[in-house]
């Protein structure tokens, strides 16, 4: 087990600063960054944050006036002959949305950014379902049935749009497999991590990563993906319908006792956070919803607007109308960042985490 941990390790040793060097760029390049505003903004937040922007007011506002439309849409139970339904395809997408860049991101970003990054987190969450809306809608005009099953997303439809060339695709479809291959080490990493975490912290004792504590989480991780993923997408979509609603009750509800148990603290959170946003530090450092550009890396392995690997879940469902997916996804960007995201940056806030004598005081 200390190899796999080991060889994890040389992988991000490799991967981490060509990744930061592609976040940051051209910013990590003195006459770029020396030009006034634009040049503390890397082209990849530019590229997300503007195509949002761009998305918002060409589809006018979608994200809000047709919000109540796509709650509707998700109670609505009709049935499908082929594929998943709406609802089955927003809690795929919140399985793949939700998880540590709702905590390490919203912590990262305050610590950078101070509480006044949560407001432009709000903001680029905004924007981001735009962005959202649009990936879906394209996931779904350019899917294609297979068996009883709907494929499609990103290498689909970027292939069809750009000229429909095979070649396209193959490179697309390669971009996402090499993507997938660096995320299991990754995503094995800090699931095995965080559930040893929790066996230490309620045992008591520290366990050594060779010890059998590692092995068994390891092996229970391998065979509950093996027999999810074979069963197909319905049966990924069995196991999401049921963890998804649990883990989101399970970390609001925790979340909601302890604002209810400090509710003279909340007060300290919004005025922290409106204050906070308009500092220059947050403004310039923050770009548009997380601090710095650390803050939109976090900020986008959380929500994923943007990056295209909603769109397989999206291409899944089996709807009336693309549109309705589109509605469907932009709801889950609110969900990640507006709601679980928030909650975490409330409890970080009020517990003054943000301004500790380590950190800055903003």
């Amino acid at each position: 087990m200390e190899g796999f941990f080991n060889s994890i390790n040389k992988i991000f040793e490799f991967i981490v600063p060509v990744a930061d060097f592609l976040w940051d760029f051209p910013t990590n390049f003195q006459w770029y960054s020396n030009i006034p505003i634009i040049g503390k903004f890397s082209l990849a937040i530019l590229l997300l944050v503007g195509s949002g922007i761009y998305f918002t007011f060409k589809m006018g506002f979608v994200q809000c006036t047709k919000f109540k439309k796509g709650i509707k849409i998700l109670a609505e139970k009709k049935s499908h002959e082929a594929g998943i339904s709406p609802l089955a395809s927003f809690l795929l997408s919140s399985a793949m949305r939700i998880g540590p860049g709702n905590i390490v991101g919203v912590t990262g970003a305050i610590s950078v950014g101070g509480p006044g990054a949560i407001f432009w987190m709000w903001v680029s969450a905004f924007f981001g379902m735009a962005t959202a809306f649009v990936e879906a809608v394209l996931a779904q005009i350019f899917k294609e049935k297979k068996d009883d099953e709907f494929v499609g997303g990103l290498p689909f439809y970027g292939m069809k749009i750009l000229g429909n060339k095979r070649a396209i695709g193959i490179v697309l479809a390669v971009l996402f497999i090499v993507y997938a291959m660096f995320c299991i080490p990754a995503q094995t990493f800090n699931i095995v991590t965080s559930l040893s975490s929790v066996v230490e912290t309620i045992t008591g004792t520290v366990y050594e990563r060779q010890s059998l504590l590692y092995y068994a989480i390891t092996i229970l991780l391998i065979a509950s993906v093996v027999v999810t993923v074979f069963k197909g997408i319905n049966g990924v979509t069995k196991v999401t319908d049921k963890l998804v609603p649990i883990m989101a009750i399970v970390y609001v509800g925790i979340t909601l006792v302890i604002i209810i148990f400090n509710l003279d603290k909340v007060p300290v959170f919004f005025t922290a956070v409106f204050a906070g946003a308009f500092k220059p530090q947050a403004i310039f450092g923050g770009a548009f919803g997380v601090a710095l550009a650390q803050g939109i890396k976090r900020g986008l392995m959380s929500n994923e607007a943007g990056q295209g690997t909603i769109t397989m879940a999206a291409a899944t469902a089996d709807t009336d109308h693309p549109v309705e997916q589109g509605l469907v996804q932009a709801l889950g960007v609110f969900l990640d960042t507006m709601v679980i995201a928030t909650m975490t940056g409330i409890v970080v806030v009020m517990a003054s985490l943000w301004a500790a004598e380590s950190g800055v005081a903003w």
